[in-house]
C-alpha cells in the first residue's frame, strides 16, 4: 500500500470516528430530556427516545440505498444537514407553543410544544440513521473486515461512548433537580453546543476525501440475491433490534429509578450514574479496540453476554436498603451494578454488526440499511420497558426484559453468528 493511500485511508478513519461520537451525543439527550417531559406528562418520558428511533424503520434501507446512489461522503453531508435542523427544531420547542392545547391524553391537554419537540427528535433520527448507516461498513471495510474491521469499529464507539458520557452529565449539570418549572429552556445551551458542532462537522467533511466503494455498484453489479438470504444476517439483524434495546434501555431507566426516589439534586446524581455507564461503555470499547486483533470478535460476545446477565440478576435480587452515597444523596446499591453493564454493552454494537456482514460482500450496502432499519428497537424495547413493565411492575422488575434480550444476544454469539451461507455468490 502506497503512504499516499495510507495517509488517505487514515484521514478517512479519523473522519469516521468523528462522525461515530455525533452519533451518541445526539441519541443520548433523549433519556434526559424525556425526564422534563415526564415530569409534566407521565407518559412522555420514553416518547422523544422512541420518535428518535423510529426514524431507523423508515430510513434504514434507503439510507443503504443512498450509499449506492450518492456515495459515503454526500450521505454523511446530508445527514448533518438533517441533524442540524432536528436539534433548530427541539430548541423551538422551547420558545413557544407551551400555552398551545392541541389533544388530550387521559383528560390531561397536550401542549404543542411537546409535539414541536417530538417532532425533532424524529428529524434527529433521521439523521443519526443515516450517519450510522455510513460509519459502520465504512470503518468495518477500512479496517479490512474480520477482528480487524472490528477492532476499527471499536475504536470508533470508545469516542461515540465518550460523548454519550457528557451528554446525560452535562444535562444533569443544566437542571439539577426536575421540578414543575424545568423547561426545554434549561437545557438550550447543549443543543446550540449540537448545532454548532453538526455544522462544523459539515465544513470539515465538505473538504475530506472518502473512498466510495460502492458508489454506482447497483448500474454495475448483479445482486441474484439479498442480505435476507443469510442465516446470520437475519438472527444479527434481530440481535441489533434487542441489543439496542438494551444499550438505551439500561441507563434510561436507571435514570427514571433515580429521579422518582424525590432526593435533592435527584436529576444530578442520576446524570452522573448515566455518565458512569457510558464512560465504562468507553473503557470497554477501548479495551477492545487493543484486544480485537488478537481476540475474536465471537469470544468477546460470549463473555460480556454472559457477565451482563449475571450483573442485572444482582441488580434486581439485590435489596433496596444496601445504599451507597453519590453527591449527598442516598441511592440503592443496585444501581452500581446497572451501570456496571455498561462495559459489557460496550462492544455489542460493532461486535454484532462485524459478525452479521461477514462474508456478504456486494450485499453489504443492503445489510447496513436493514442493519439500521432494525435499529428501531432502540425506541420499542425502551418504550416497553418503560410504559407496559416499569410504569405498572416496578423500574427494577423491569429489567427482566433486559435479562431475556441479553439472553437472545448470548444465544447469537454461540450459534446465530455462523454464516451456513457460503454457497451463495458474493462477489
Amino acid at each position: 500500500m502506497t503512504t499516499t493511500k495510507k495517509n488517505g485511508n487514515m484521514v478517512a478513519i479519523i473522519t469516521m470516528f468523528f462522525i461515530f461520537a455525533m452519533i451518541s451525543f445526539v441519541t443520548n439527550m433523549a433519556a434526559p430530556f424525556g425526564t422534563i417531559w415526564g415530569y409534566t406528562y407521565e407518559w412522555a418520558g420514553m416518547m422523544g427516545n422512541m420518535m428518535n428511533f423510529a426514524a431507523y424503520l423508515f430510513m434504514g434501507i434507503p439510507a443503504g440505498k443512498m450509499l449506492i446512489s450518492v456515495g459515503y461522503k454526500k450521505t454523511s453531508l446530508i445527514a448533518l444537514a438533517v441533524g442540524f435542523i432536528g436539534l433548530l427544531v427541539q430548541y423551538l420547542s422551547s420558545i413557544f407553543g407551551a400555552d398551545i392545547a392541541v389533544f388530550s391524553v387521559g383528560g390531561q391537554a397536550v401542549a404543542l410544544n411537546l409535539i414541536i419537540y417530538l417532532l425533532g427528535a424524529f428529524i434527529c433520527g433521521f439523521c443519526v440513521c443515516m450517519l450510522n448507516t455510513v460509519v459502520n461498513p465504512m470503518l468495518n471495510l477500512l479496517g479490512g473486515g474480520g477482528n480487524k474491521g472490528n477492532q476499527l469499529v471499536q475504536t470508533g464507539g470508545t469516542l461515540n461512548s465518550l460523548s454519550g458520557t457528557l451528554t446525560p452529565f452535562l444535562v444533569g449539570v443544566l437542571v439539577g433537580t426536575v421540578t414543575d418549572k424545568t423547561s426545554m429552556g434549561d437545557v438550550a445551551p447543549l443543543l446550540f453546543i449540537g448545532m454548532g458542532v453538526f455544522a462544523l462537522a459539515f465544513l470539515i467533511i465538505s473538504f475530506v476525501a472518502i473512498p466510495e466503494p460502492a458508489l454506482g455498484r447497483g448500474k454495475n453489479v448483479k445482486y441474484e440475491h439479498s442480505a435476507w438470504n443469510f442465516r446470520h444476517f437475519v438472527l444479527g439483524a434481530v440481535a441489533i433490534f434487542f441489543y439496542v434495546g438494551i444499550e438505551i434501555g439500561i441507563p434510561n431507566e436507571m435514570i427514571f429509578y433515580i429521579n422518582n426516589l424525590g432526593f435533592e439534586g435527584s436529576a444530578a446524581v442520576a446524570g452522573t450514574l448515566s455518565a458512569a455507564y457510558w464512560l465504562l461503555m468507553l473503557c470497554g470499547r477501548f479495551l477492545s479496540s487493543i484486544i480485537s486483533g488478537k481476540v475474536s470478535t465471537r469470544l468477546q460476545m460470549i463473555i460480556v453476554s454472559s457477565v451482563a446477565i449475571a450483573l442485572l440478576l444482582i441488580a434486581i435480587f439485590l435489596p433496596e436498603s444496601m445504599s451507597m452515597t453519590i453527591k449527598g444523596g442516598e441511592v440503592p446499591l443496585k444501581c452500581a451494578f446497572i451501570a456496571a453493564c455498561g462495559l459489557c454493552t460496550s462492544i455489542m454494537w460493532g461486535a454484532i454488526f462485524n459478525l452479521c456482514v461477514e462474508g456478504l460482500g456486494k450485499y453489504t450496502e443492503q445489510a447496513s440499511g436493514i442493519f439500521m432499519m432494525l435499529v428501531v428497537g432502540g425506541g420499542i424495547m425502551p418504550l416497553i420497558q418503560h410504559n407496559v413493565l416499569a410504569l405498572n411492575i416496578g423500574y427494577i422488575p423491569s429489567y427482566w426484559l433486559v435479562v431475556a434480550m441479553l439472553a437472545y444476544i448470548l444465544f447469537y454469539a454461540l450459534i446465530g453468528c455462523k454464516n451456513v451461507n457460503k454457497e451463495i455468490p458474493v462477489e
